[in-house]
């Protein structure tokens, strides 16, 4: 049996059918909802990485026939060893990891596979490099990707670097998806914790009045009270 089998069959029998019924539920798996046809074994993400642990040096090509499977946990396992991987690799093996990471966006389907794994890989890797890839990403008809380029800036942001970040919420400050009113929001408001809370009242100043409501509450989420009531009163005069 292959490592790659192995590290499936040890997921499969850690899954609940409980907790699988719940996640999907909790992950929007109905016709018509943004997880629809996603299908869980039902573990708990700490039982995943306990048991991911044993397989931090599978080999790439293993790693990306698990994150094509049908099950979420097997996709999110693969997420987690390729970060892991990515965090010690040399150089070169970073490159080849984020190239079959954006191959692969078709697979990172759900906003947890997105958001444990997109600073880690797309963040890091782009830190020193241009950031074009993330404005591509930011106008790509995949909700998805649009979220991986959102919150992909969150490595450059806990480096206090607040720039790109900007640029790509005002590439999606008027995304139609609620997702992405709760990505653009959340980096807004981590600018301003760990970046540059000056960077993130002046993009306030300019589109809080005009943004989604969504957006603008969790942007705003550690701000004073009179701050988030000042911002709340230009989105609500617009009404």
């Amino acid at each position: 049996m292959s490592r790659l089998a192995h590290l499936k069959k040890e997921i499969l029998a850690k899954g609940s059918p409980a907790k699988a019924k719940a996640s999907a539920r909790f992950f929007k798996t109905g016709k018509g909802q943004y997880g629809e046809g996603d299908v869980f074994v039902g573990l708990t993400v700490p039982e995943l990485r306990t048991i991911t642990k044993n397989y931090r040096d599978a080999p790439l090509r293993e790693l990306t026939l698990l994150l094509r499977c049908r099950e979420h946990e097997f996709r999110l396992a693969a997420l987690i060893i390729l970060a892991e991987q990515f965090e010690r690799a040399a150089e070169a093996e970073q490159k080849k990891i984020y190239e079959m990471y954006l191959a692969n966006t078709k697979w990172i389907n759900n906003w947890d596979l997105v958001d444990s794994s997109a600073p880690n890989i797309v963040g890091a890797y782009l830190h020193t490099r241009a950031k074009t890839p993330l404005f591509t990403l930011a106008k790509s008809p995949s909700l998805w990707e649009r979220r991986i380029a959102m919150v992909a800036t969150y490595a450059f942001i806990q480096k206090g670097e607040a720039e790109t970040a900007l640029r790509v919420a005002e590439i999606l400050i008027h995304d139609t998806h609620d997702l992405m009113h709760k990505a653009v929001g959340w980096m807004l408001r981590e600018v301003g914790k760990k970046s540059s809370l000056k960077a993130e009242l002046q993009f306030l100043d300019t589109h809080a009045a005009t943004m989604p409501r969504t957006a603008l509450r969790y942007a705003i989420e550690r701000l004073s009270p009179a701050q988030r009531a000042m911002y709340m009163k230009k989105a609500l005069i617009r009404e």
